[in-house]
This record gives C-alpha cells, structure tokens and sequence, in this order.
C-alpha cells in the first residue's frame, strides 16, 4: 500500500442492518479506530435505545463520537464535520486508515463532501414558523416545503416539526433552498474515501429491526426512557424509541401500542436511509455476512499487498 496515502472507510446502510460488527471485524483487521456517525449515540444520557455498541466491542476497538455530549449541549452537522476533519487530521499522521459507521445520512454526506455554513436566521422568521406549527399544524409546513424544497421533502422526517421549520426558515432567510446548502460543490479532502453499504432483502431488514426493539425493550428502554421523560422537549429526544414512549406515559396509548409505534416508525426510518444511499453512486453494495468479499474488495482499493 502507498504509505503516502490515507483513507477513510465508511460502513453505512439502515438501521439495524449489521453495520456495528461488521466495522469491528473490519477495525481489527486494519489495525484501525473507528468514527461513530450515528448522531443518536452522541448522547452520554442514552445507550439503549440508540443501539450504543456494548462495553466489549467498545473496549475491543477504540471508538470516536460515542457518548461524548450531553442531550443539553448543542451539536449539529456542522460542528461534526469539523471535529471529524480536525480528528482525522491528526490521526492520519500515525495510521492510514480509518473507519467510520453509521446511519445518520446528513453526517455522512458533512464528511465526505462538506456543508456550506446555514445561515443565521433572524429572530421573526422563526417566531414566524414556530407560531405558525402551533396554530396551524405541522400539515401546512410540510405543504410548504412540498412546495418550495420538493427535494428535502422527499427525505426528511416529516413528523419532526423542527426539521420542516428549519428547512423553512433556510428558504426565507435566503431565497435557497436548504438541499441547495446540502449539495454544495464537494470540498477536497486530504484522504481518499472507500463506501461500503450493507444490503439485506426488506423482509430480513423488518425481522432484525424488529428483533432488535424487543432486545431493547427486555434491556430496560423503558426505563431509560423513563429517567429522560424530564428532558422529553430536547430535540436530542425526539427520536424513534423516546418519542413513542413519553406518549405512553402520558397515556395516550398503552405500552404494547407503543412498542408496535417503534418498531413501525424504525421501520420507516430505513426506508428513508435506504432511499437516501441509493442515490450516492459511491457506495460499493454487499451482504453484512461477506467478510472476505468486503475486505477483498478493500485490500484491492487500499493496493493492499499481502505478506507472502
């Protein structure tokens, strides 16, 4: 391998796919840390419910980005992208590759191609936009982005209010769109970058997903959710696995209708993941169980030559 080169490996693909241990593997192969870019597992006051790796795998490959903010603290893609940068700066200087993981699409794409600073919004515009979610409904605003952002439509979630709000407020501030900030011309990166999505037929997807909440679920979510409720106004809780959970301990519905919610709006986040990646012609597709056929095709993009 070139030792003057340095790379950066990104696993990605939905939400419960498989892409954590799969990057461990990988990890341990290359002699590699990994960056988290899972914007849930920022939080230090949550773990189940945001799919935390467990103490072993976090012990057995140093990770970056875990756990390291406080629900409170404000953290957006922009400060990611330069922590990710400044970090890979400095890491790349004793070790030429480096992995990251996750499903948070925004962050992926901060990294690997940059985002434009947003502008800052005067105060009017949004009291404009939070008095116009309470008094008409988050139905109108999505109407509205429909309209002026067809593109951010399509793939942001249109139950959080705040997101909608947001990409309005970018488009009356400046007459552009918020996609136009997002697909800004690419910025040069000093390091070559290797995409690799995890791909499973739907119906497997749904059964792990699903799994994967009842894991949660018998691991204590509720509890957890339980000792956040206080907090349940913070944008960092009003995520899949929190957000149904505090409606149920305002009793809108009971505990097994909310566990169904979980499943079924995780469900729908996937969708939306997947829908997002298969737009990026850069990432290399392959089945989660594949080892070999992925490091293979990474030993070949690294030039990677094996001791005889």
């Amino acid at each position: 391998m070139n030792s003057q080169k340095k790379f950066l490996i990104i696993v990605l693909g939905p939400t419960g796919i498989g892409k954590t241990d799969l990057t461990i593997s990988l990890a341990k192969a290359y002699n590699s840390e990994i960056i988290s870019c899972d914007s849930r597992q920022f939080y230090k006051e949550l773990s189940i419910g945001t799919a935390v790796p467990e103490k072993e795998q976090l012990a057995a490959v140093k990770h970056h980005f875990i756990q390291n903010i406080s629900i409170a603290d404000y953290y957006n893609v922009s400060n990611f992208e330069n922590d990710v940068i400044q970090l890979l700066n400095t890491y790349h200087k004793t070790n030429n590759i480096a992995l990251m993981t996750g499903g948070s699409m925004m962050y992926i794409d901060a990294v690997c191609n940059g985002i434009d600073d947003m502008p800052d919004i005067d105060t009017e515009i949004r009291e404009f936009y939070k008095a116009k979610l309470i008094n008409e409904g988050i139905e109108t605003l999505r109407f509205e982005l429909k309209r002026v952002d067809p593109e951010h439509y399509n793939i942001v979630d249109l139950k959080n209010g705040k997101r909608i709000i947001r990409a309005l407020e970018v488009y009356a501030q400046t007459g552009k769109t918020y996609t136009s900030f997002r697909t800004a011309p690419k910025k040069k990166r000093n390091f070559e970058i290797i995409k690799i999505g995890l791909q499973i037929e739907r119906e497997k997807l749904y059964e792990r997903i699903n799994k994967r909440v009842d894991i949660m679920i018998k691991n204590g979510l509720v509890n957890e959710a339980k000792e956040n409720y206080k907090n349940k106004g913070l944008n960092a809780l009003n995520t899949v696995g929190y957000k149904e959970l505090f409606a149920y301990f305002d009793g809108e519905y009971s505990l097994e209708k909310a566990i169904e919610l979980i499943k079924r709006n995780t469900r729908r986040y996937s969708r939306r993941q997947i829908s997002w990646f298969k737009r990026d012609n850069e990432i290399n597709w392959f089945n989660p169980n594949n080892f070999e056929e992925i490091k293979m095709f990474i030993d070949t993009k690294l030039q990677f030559v094996r001791p005889s």
